[in-house]
C-alpha cells in the first residue's frame, strides 16, 4: 500500500509537464503539439504500444504488467483547453490569447503521464493499464468519437475510470459517490419572431425584445412550478441576442441555454415543455418562435463494483478520513459519461484546493495536486489489477 509520500519524487517532472502544457494550450481536437508531447514523453518512459491518432489527436497506449495474464482496464485523462483569455497571472499563463486551460485538463494529463511513468517503471500488477489520452472534452463529444472508433473492444478494456479536479476542495481529498454523480447535458437555441421597428414606435411594432423576457420568466416556472421539487432540473438561459442599435426594435431575439438533470424522463420534459411555454408565451404577443434542442452528454453514472475499487484505491493512499464516499452530485456534465455507458467503471474528484473556479479565467491547477493524482491512478492500478 503507498502513501503520498512515495509519489512526490514525480511531482517535479509533472510540474514541469503540466506548466508546459498550461503555455501551450490547444482546443478541442486541434490538439497536434499536447498530442505530440504526450507520445513523446509515454514512449521515453519505455511503453512500446502508443497509439496516436484516435479521435484525430487521441492517445491509447498499453502498460502490460508483470504479474502475467489478466484483464484491461482504461485510466483516461482529458486534454483540450477552453476558449478563455487567461487572468490568472502565473509566471506559465498561456502564450496563446484567447486559449487556456481554465479546467485543468493540464493536470489531468499531467498526472497520467506520471502515473504512466511509474507504472511502466515498476509493472506491479496482471494484465494491462490502457491510458487514455481524450481530444474534445468541453463540449465537443471526443469521449463519444473515441468509442466509436473502438477502443474498448481494440484494446479490450473492461473497467474504465476518470478523474476531475475539484477547486473548493481541500487538497488531497477525494469525492466520490455511486450511481449519478455528474448530470445530463443538453442544449437549446430558440428564435423568438417578431415585427420590427422604430424604438420610439413601439405600439408598430411585435417586440420581440419583451417577449424574449416573458419567455426567460416563464421557462423557470418549469422547473419551479412544473416539476417534483425533489427532482434536480436546471434550465438556464446564458445568450440573449437582439439589435445592436439605441432606437431599434428588431425583428427577432435570439436565445439559448442549457438543460441539466440527472433523469431521462426531465430530458424529454424539457425538451417538450421548454417549446410549448415559449410558443405559448410568444403567441399570446402576436409572434412566434423557432426551436432546435440538442442532447450531449449523458448522466454520468458510477458502478457500484467501480466505485467501490475507486474508494479503496483512494482510501489506501489518504485514508479513510479524506475520502467522501457520499459526495453529492453535481449539476456540470462529463464527456467520460459515453465511456461509463460502454464500460463499467467509476469517476472521482480529487481537491484542488481554494483557487479559481473552473472555467474562470482566473483559474490554474495547483501543482501540489499532482502527487495525489499520481498515486490514486497507480494505487487504483495496482488494487483492480492485483497479482
Amino acid at each position: 500500500m503507498h502513501s503520498v509520500e512515495t509519489f512526490r519524487s514525480l511531482q517535479n517532472d509533472a510540474t514541469e509537464w503540466r506548466r508546459y502544457l498550461h503555455q501551450n494550450p490547444e482546443l478541442d481536437y486541434r490538439l497536434h503539439k499536447t498530442a505530440g508531447f504526450v507520445a513523446e514523453k509515454l514512449a521515453s518512459f519505455g511503453i512500446n504500444r502508443i497509439e496516436p491518432g484516435i479521435a484525430e489527436t487521441g492517445i491509447v497506449a498499453l502498460i502490460e504488467g508483470a504479474g502475467g495474464k489478466g484483464p484491461t482496464i482504461g485510466l483516461r485523462a482529458d486534454m483540450d483547453a477552453l476558449p478563455i483569455l487567461e487572468a490568472s497571472n502565473k509566471p506559465w499563463s498561456s502564450k496563446t490569447p484567447g486559449n487556456m486551460h481554465g479546467c485543468g485538463h493540464d493536470g489531468h494529463t499531467a498526472m497520467l503521464l506520471g502515473a504512466a511513468k511509474y507504472l511502466a517503471d515498476t509493472r506491479n500488477f496482471k494484465g494491462c493499464v490502457a491510458l487514455i489520452f481524450q481530444p474534445a472534452e468541453e463540449g465537443a463529444l471526443g469521449g463519444q468519437r473515441m468509442l466509436q472508433e473502438g477502443i474498448m473492444d481494440r484494446f479490450e478494456i473492461s473497467q474504465v475510470f476518470g478523474m476531475h479536479n475539484m477547486p473548493g476542495m481541500e487538497l488531497g481529498k477525494f469525492g466520490i459517490c455511486d450511481g449519478p454523480i455528474m448530470a445530463a447535458l443538453d442544449e437549446f437555441d430558440l428564435v423568438v419572431k417578431g415585427r420590427g421597428g422604430h424604438a420610439a414606435k413601439p405600439h408598430e411594432t411585435v417586440d420581440p425584445v419583451v417577449i424574449a423576457a416573458q419567455i426567460i420568466v416563464g421557462l423557470q416556472t418549469l422547473v419551479s412550478r412544473n416539476t417534483n421539487p425533489l427532482d434536480a432540473l436546471v434550465i438556464s438561459i446564458t445568450k440573449f441576442n437582439a439589435a445592436q442599435g439605441y432606437h431599434i426594435i428588431p425583428d427577432h431575439v435570439e436565445l439559448a441555454g442549457t438543460v441539466r438533470t440527472f433523469q431521462p424522463n426531465l430530458r424529454d420534459f424539457a425538451e417538450q415543455h421548454i417549446l410549448a411555454a415559449a410558443r405559448g408565451i410568444a403567441r399570446g404577443f402576436g409572434a412566434d418562435v423557432e426551436f432546435k434542442y440538442r442532447r450531449h452528454d449523458p448522466v454520468t453514472f458510477n458502478h457500484t463494483e467501480g466505485t467501490n475499487l475507486a474508494i479503496k484505491a483512494a482510501s489506501n493512499l489518504v485514508g479513510t478520513a479524506s475520502v467522501d464516499d457520499k459526495m453529492r452530485p453535481r449539476m456540470g456534465s462529463e464527456d467520460f459519461a459515453y465511456m461509463l455507458e460502454a464500460r463499467p467503471g467509476a469517476f472521482i474528484f480529487l481537491g484542488n484546493g481554494p483557487t479559481a473556479g473552473l472555467h474562470h479565467p482566473a483559474y490554474d491547477f495547483n501543482d501540489e495536486a499532482l502527487p495525489y493524482g499520481i498515486g490514486y491512478w497507480v494505487t487504483l492500478a495496482e488494487t483492480v489489477l492485483a497479482n
